[in-house]
């Protein structure tokens, strides 16, 4: 990576509604940030209770942000606010087809303060068949030197 990469704590919470349950995830991780120009990235892996591990990276520019995941899953998912994407979700189950449609978006980069953020609302549907209300919010602050 590059050198102005820096040690960081990573919490990913993701909540998952539709008309009848409501699934809370939460991941917490060691990771790295790194930002060029505009482009700010944030690189994690997952260590899933079941499964493969499962690196995620995250890059987000000015009105657009994806999250690439490999490793125990294949997607890649693209949030610019108001837009529809469509994607490929490859898991161990089969392929699935991706529509993700971003209501809302906002981050804030790591400063010197506090930690950064990431906040993702959206609608994601899967094989055209099963839409549900997605809300992710990362949170990541630099790890102390002690």
């Amino acid at each position: 990576m590059t050198s102005n990469a820096k040690d960081i704590q990573v919490q990913l919470v993701t909540e998952i509604r539709d008309t009848d349950r409501k699934e809370k995830m939460e991941v917490n991780e060691a990771g790295q940030f790194f930002a060029r120009g505009q482009t700010q990235v944030i690189t994690f892996t997952e260590h899933p209770d079941e499964g493969d591990p499962v690196n995620t990276m995250i890059t987000v520019k000015p009105g657009h942000v994806s999250i690439k995941r490999s490793g125990g899953i294949d997607m890649r998912q693209v949030f610019q606010p108001e837009v529809e994407t469509e994607n490929l979700y490859h898991h161990t189950y089969g392929d699935f087809h991706m529509k993700t449609y971003t209501e809302e978006m906002e981050f804030s980069s790591l400063d010197e303060a506090m930690g950064g953020r990431l906040f993702l609302h959206y609608q994601m549907t899967l094989n055209h068949e099963v839409t549900q209300d997605h809300r992710l919010t990362l949170t990541f602050e630099e790890e102390s030197e002690s």
